[in-house]
């Protein structure tokens, strides 16, 4: 098995849309009534576009692009906090890179840096406590930003970190829950959503209980699913078979790489390192109960926000979205990206206005990359 070309068979596919059509007519959906899926990841959000599921799919099926896009549902004043770190002489600020176009009230950290800041870009927060390593007289600081996809990471290099008395490491923690958003959604009675595609990665080290009051509390099918055109297709058809059905549940169709129970390493790493904060903010919801992580006391000589006195150490600050952005409509899946006034006018890759332009797993950026002027047109 190759792992890719057996999920991008065109035979397989056809297969399922044909099927897929089937179960929407059986079921009743139409354009003018769709049943809308929520895709909540925006791996799964460029794949649908990627592959152009979103055209070849039956037109009674009306995918809502969900908040899975950790750099896209971080508020502005997080952004100004990290290029507040970020200028200090002392500091060398390390990031993953679709993080640093993303722009803050002034500015983002490419602009800090293009200013004089010692920004760079690191691929694992081990490069960071490399960095940490062969500087002993500067603070180096990560941007530990992430669902729990990349929490475990930061964890474990908090954890080495501890071990090798590392003192001027520390992390500037953004980690994210993905549970207690979907919650929030599915609170807003402005919301219709129908059922769920649940995300690959995250549920790769959470495992699929997590999901269980979607289905218990809310009624509503969630599928975990791949990243290739023909997982999507069979999780799209699994959400409609429960729903021809009338059931609710929550479904695997990442088995090969999803364990039921997640990943006992990662989630004791997490564990030992990091608590829930009692709120966090985001980008367009506002503040959620529990949705944020925040570094333990044990390991709190590692924790940015308390070193510098900055973030939620030092209260939460409330920076307004600039005027004219969508990102937050968008991000909850209220409006599609080109209902955005912005939307490749003033808001481009080149020059963006919103997170979801520039991170790569956007909603806006997987618009105007399989799409591009033609999309800005319409």
């Amino acid at each position: 098995m190759k792992f890719a070309s057996e999920f991008r068979d065109p035979t397989a596919a056809k297969g399922l849309l044909a099927a897929i059509a089937h179960k929407a007519d059986e079921i009743g959906a139409t354009g003018e009534k769709p049943v809308h899926i929520m895709e909540i990841c925006g791996g799964h959000t460029h794949s649908i576009f990627r592959y152009g599921l979103d055209k070849l799919i039956h037109e009674g099926i009306e995918f809502i692009h969900g908040p899975g896009c950790p750099v896209c549902v971080l508020p502005m004043s997080r952004v100004d906090e990290c290029v507040e770190i970020a200028e200090r002489p002392e500091v060398i600020f390390t990031t993953f890179g679709d993080a640093m176009r993303v722009p803050g009230h002034k500015k983002s950290l490419l602009q800090a840096k293009a200013a004089g800041a010692d920004i760079r870009m690191v691929y694992s927060p081990l490069d960071a406590l490399e960095i940490a390593r062969r500087n002993p007289e500067r603070e180096v600081v990560f941007f530990g930003l992430g669902f729990e996809t990349t929490t475990p990471s930061t964890a474990l290099s908090i954890q080495q970190a501890a071990r090798e008395g590392l003192n001027n490491f520390s992390v500037f923690c953004n980690h994210i829950t993905v549970p207690e958003p979907i919650k929030a959604l599915l609170d807003d009675p402005h919301m219709v959503l129908d059922g769920f595609i649940g995300p690959g990665h995250v549920s790769m080290v959470i495992g699929v209980h997590p999901y269980d009051f979607i289905a218990a509390d809310y009624g509503k099918p969630l599928v975990v699913a791949g990243f290739e055109p023909t997982d999507l297709l069979q999780s799209v058809l699994m959400v409609l078979t429960q729903i021809a059905e009338g059931r609710a549940s929550v479904e695997n169709q990442y088995a090969r790489v999803v364990p039921e129970h997640g990943n006992p390493v990662s989630l004791a790493a997490i564990a030992d390192v990091y608590e829930r904060r009692p709120s966090f903010e985001w980008r367009g919801l506002g503040e959620i109960d529990a949705s944020g992580l925040r570094i333990r006391e044990a390991y709190r000589a590692f924790d940015a926000e308390e070193k510098f006195g900055i973030g939620y150490a030092a209260g939460p600050r409330d920076v307004p979205e600039i005027e004219g952005c969508a990102c937050g409509q968008v991000m909850t899946g209220r409006i599609k990206p080109t209902a955005c006034p912005q939307f490749g006018k003033g808001c481009t890759p080149e020059m963006p206005l919103g997170a979801l332009m520039v991170s790569s797993e956007g909603a806006c950026a997987a618009y105007w990359q399989y799409g591009g002027a033609r999309v800005a047109a319409e």
